[in-house]
């Protein structure tokens, strides 16, 4: 549960809501609709208060502003990734089934994997899913340091995807224009003069090829199989 963690010192403290319907859960909910249709740059804490048929200012008592509510958000999102039982047999499958589950959850909510680029999602969900992806590493037999710094390496990587999906679809869904933007990216790359970029031109029918996400998928499996080399073999879970 959420209330037995302790509050990152930098957050509002939570507080008896003045109005039975004003609390953070409320506001959270309020703006998380907000997300679904705007996207982050959508998400104010004036348009949420318009949302919940109030002022601006009774929001900052339990939010003290945007950048902490969308924090809020991503963990309210983190809580829809599903978390595996870990089995050190099934390290490697768990683990790729959990970032392909982490992208799938964020790229539910438009845009709001950017709020894990540049800063460290401290939320408990969010906790919830680097601790079982360290753990699952660990029973894996990767080695203390790379398991600690996989973590940032791969939540990155799959946040990264991400926008970039969400970034995709903003722009199919406004002018729907992706694949004629894809036609004449294939165009300008068979315009190159082979003889001065004769590897671009060779390999033009793989550049352009598969879906967002074969390549995701691909992008993992170099990932997982990079630590797997670093691994000793699967061991039981200790401190």
């Amino acid at each position: 549960m959420e209330h037995d963690l302790p509050e990152p010192p930098w957050r509002t403290p939570r507080k008896q809501p003045v109005r039975r319907s004003l609390s953070r859960e409320a506001i959270v909910e309020a703006a998380m609709g907000v997300l679904r249709k705007e996207g982050i740059d959508g998400v104010s804490m004036r348009r949420v208060a318009t949302e919940l048929s109030t002022g601006a200012a009774s929001l900052y008592a339990h939010v003290a502003n945007k950048d902490e509510l969308v924090e809020l958000l991503f963990d309210e999102v983190a809580a829809e990734i599903p978390l595996p039982e870990p089995d050190p047999e099934r390290w490697r499958e768990q683990l790729t089934q959990l970032w392909v589950d982490s992208r799938a959850a964020l790229m539910r909510y438009r845009d709001i994997a950017r709020a894990a680029l540049g800063s460290v999602p401290f939320g408990p969900n969010a906790l919830r899913v680097t601790e079982t992806t360290m753990r699952l590493l660990r029973l894996g037999g990767v080695p203390e340091q790379a398991v600690a710094w996989a973590a940032d390496v791969v939540g990155l990587y799959v946040s990264a995807s991400a926008v970039e999906g969400a970034m995709r679809a903003q722009r199919e869904e406004g002018h729907g224009q992706w694949d004629d933007q894809a036609r004449q990216m294939q165009e300008f790359f068979a315009a190159l003069p082979a003889e001065r970029f004769p590897t671009f031109v060779s390999l033009l029918p793989h550049l352009t090829s598969g879906t967002d996400e074969e390549r995701f998928r691909f992008g993992l499996e170099l990932l997982v199989s990079g630590l797997a080399a670093l691994a000793t073999g699967p061991r039981e879970e200790g401190p």
